[in-house]
């Protein structure tokens, strides 16, 4: 079956939709709500995140640079499974190197990979942590967090950009506007 065929099946085109940002930036609350809006309208749809990856796929890893590009890159193979399979699928990752979301995106089809840069400013983001991860990695206690203790890099050119400090509908009415569906 084509790509072509599976999308005159499903509705819609598929593709890819990587959040990436700054932990506490909204990724994740975002990419659900985008994943809601797109169940009500008849969209075939997943989110990939923290929760059903790191505890089963991807438990053996770590946070070290070598375990976050294999994390990444694990994650961009299913992803382009699910986009091959005619879905949207979202993610909501962290992913601080730009090269591997930049490997992720050769996997896919030309347009079918939407960067989403959360741009969150940090402070808004540490407001959010209810874990208390930001005071912990300030004090030394989390080695590796990205932002504080390792790096973080921002999107160069991301098809969308959002603020997750704006209200919530606002940022996923932009996110819609973008995708592959009517």
């Amino acid at each position: 079956m084509s790509g072509a065929d599976r999308a005159a099946n499903f509705g819609h085109d598929s593709a890819t939709v990587w959040f990436t940002g700054l932990s506490g930036s909204g990724k994740s609350t975002l990419a659900f709500a985008v994943e809601e809006a797109l169940i009500a309208r008849g969209v075939a749809t997943y989110v990939l995140d923290g929760d059903n990856i790191r505890f089963g796929l991807n438990r053996d890893l770590g946070f070290s640079p070598e375990d976050r590009t294999e994390n990444i890159r694990r994650i961009g193979e299913v992803c382009r499974l699910f986009q091959d399979s005619g879905m949207i699928v979202l993610t909501a990752f962290i992913s601080p190197y730009v090269e591997d979301r930049d490997q992720v995106r050769a996997l896919h089809p030309e347009g079918r990979f939407i960067e989403v840069f959360v741009d969150t400013p940090i402070e808004v983001c540490e407001a959010r942590d209810v874990k208390g991860l930001y005071k912990k990695a300030r004090a030394g206690e989390i080695p590796e967090f990205s932002g504080i203790s390792a790096p973080y890099e921002p999107p160069v050119n991301p098809e969308i950009t959002v603020d997750t400090s704006k209200p919530l509908d606002e940022c996923v009415a932009e996110i819609l506007a973008k995708l592959p569906i009517e």
